[in-house]
């Protein structure tokens, strides 16, 4: 039975603050706990209302009911299970290789989304600027399926970082160049930028190369493709390339 401190605890780690307080992170659903217990995090609790079977010691595991998981749960039809992991201790960007830069991105799915899709192309490295939403969102995390354990997610001031970046800058724009005739380069940032606004002006003048991804309907009327959309398909032609 949980009590009510460690409630309003669980609870208050849904906040951004609390989270950055404490350094843990709150991961929902038994596919995603698994896959956060096979890599190097740090577990603190399991909370579950089901008998599962994870490779754990007893200690980490209480068992709670339906009722009290639906109190901690973000969601709002509760997974069977709940898990408290340490945030991993992020490293500096490495100066070499392909990495992806996010101005400001702020939907937590398109964030997870665009972790996973990282993972999946090889990219380790993906540098946020400060106003992009955090990746121990609840939303965030449920939304990379493990992937945010492969993938280093560093937050820094986005227009400083690229002021003193020595390798070819790439940025998504509606007027750039259509990315399928373009000799794309095997080191760099691609940068992507905010849902509504795209790539803010102070990068945008930081940028070596303005890429787009062609419109092929006959009406041309779509106004833009969802970030993460852009992100699979722009990497995708990256390391066809």
């Amino acid at each position: 039975m949980l009590t009510k401190n460690q409630i309003k605890y669980i609870t208050q780690l849904k906040q951004k603050k609390y989270r950055d307080l404490n350094k843990i992170f709150i991961a929902e659903g038994f596919k995603v706990i698994k896959e956060l217990l096979n890599s190097n995090l740090q577990l603190e609790q399991i909370y579950t209302s089901k008998k599962l079977k994870f490779d754990v010691s007893s200690a980490f595991i209480t068992e709670i009911s339906d009722v009290e998981l639906k109190k901690i749960s973000l969601l709002t039809t509760p997974n069977d299970c709940l898990a408290l992991f340490k945030m991993k201790e992020v490293s500096h960007p490495s100066k070499n290789g392909l990495k992806v830069a996010l101005d400001n991105v702020r939907d937590p799915g398109n964030l997870g989304t665009i972790i996973r899709l990282c993972d999946w192309f090889g990219i380790t490295d993906l540098i946020c600027s400060t106003e992009t939403v955090d990746v121990y969102n609840p939303k965030v995390v449920q939304a990379t399926m493990g992937s945010l354990t492969r993938v280093n997610v560093f937050y820094t001031d986005l227009p400083e970082y690229l002021k003193k970046y020595e390798l070819p800058i790439l940025g998504t724009f509606m007027d750039g160049k259509n990315i399928y005739k373009q000799q794309l380069p095997n080191e760099g940032i691609i940068v992507m930028g905010n849902e509504a606004n795209g790539i803010s002006k102070e990068i945008e003048h930081l940028v070596t190369q303005k890429i787009a991804i062609p419109r092929f309907g006959a009406l041309q009327q779509t106004e833009s493709l969802n970030v993460a959309t852009a992100t699979a398909i722009i990497l995708s032609e990256f390391k066809r390339s």
